[in-house]
Formats: C-alpha cells, sequence, structure tokens
C-alpha cells in the first residue's frame, strides 16, 4: 500500500513536471521547440482534469501568445490543435474565451497547405459560439 502511494505520488510529481516542460518549450525562440510544448500539452489534454491543470499552470495563455506570434502554418496548426484539445472542457474554453482567444483565432490566416488549420479555427469558433448561447 505504502510503495502504491509513494507510485502515484512520484507519478503525480513527474506529470506536473512534464507539463512545466511543455509549458516552458513555448518560450523557447525556435518555432520548433514552441510546435513540440505544444503537441505535448495537446497529448496530456485527454480529460477535464488535465485540462484544466494546463489552464491553471499557464500552458492555455501561453499557447495563445504562441499562435499569436506564429509565423509558420507549421506552428499555428499544432497551437490551434492544442487550443482544440483544451477547448474539449467547458471550463478551459471559457477561460481561453476570455483570455482573447476568439479574435485570435479568427484572425489567424487559413493555409493552403494545411486544411487543418481550417477546421480547427471553426471547431474553436463554434465552441466559442455555444459558451455565449
Amino acid at each position: 500500500m505504502l510503495v502504491n502511494l509513494k507510485l502515484l505520488l512520484s507519478d503525480k510529481f513527474t506529470g506536473d513536471n512534464l507539463l512545466q516542460q511543455s509549458i516552458t518549450l513555448l518560450h523557447v525562440k525556435d518555432p520548433l521547440f514552441k510546435r513540440m510544448g505544444a503537441s505535448r500539452l495537446a497529448r496530456f489534454a485527454v480529460d477535464d482534469e488535465r485540462r484544466m491543470k494546463v489552464v491553471e499552470m499557464g500552458g492555455a495563455q501561453e499557447i495563445l501568445n504562441v499562435l499569436e506570434g506564429a509565423k509558420d502554418d507549421k506552428t499555428r496548426k499544432e497551437a490551434l490543435k492544442a487550443l482544440v484539445a483544451l477547448a474539449k472542457s467547458d471550463k478551459a474554453a471559457g477561460f481561453l474565451d476570455k483570455a482573447g482567444a476568439y479574435a485570435i483565432v479568427s484572425s489567424t490566416p487559413n493555409s493552403p497547405e494545411y486544411a487543418e488549420i481550417e477546421a480547427c479555427k471553426t471547431s474553436l469558433l463554434k465552441t466559442f459560439d455555444q459558451l455565449k448561447s
């Protein structure tokens, strides 16, 4: 029993540590690292508890910052995918909406190369519209 508790605690700490590392990647100047951070956060956001953990640790705001400042389609695509993953939680979607995500997402240019960008934008904007109704 004690061993299982130690494993649970160490897994939680490791999860928080990996989450913090992923958020830190969003601050690196190189877009490759920003994409890696966004991708890792999207994969982490599998349930409402984890989605809110990303929000609480500042990851949602950082993803918005990455999207707003992205200069290439690959980075925009990964940031949008991470936002879609987070927005599956009503609370996280509400935070994103209050943080100005609607304006940032709607002003993100579409890409002739990545149809996924437009699909993510449409999904997010629909989610934000549903929050308001």
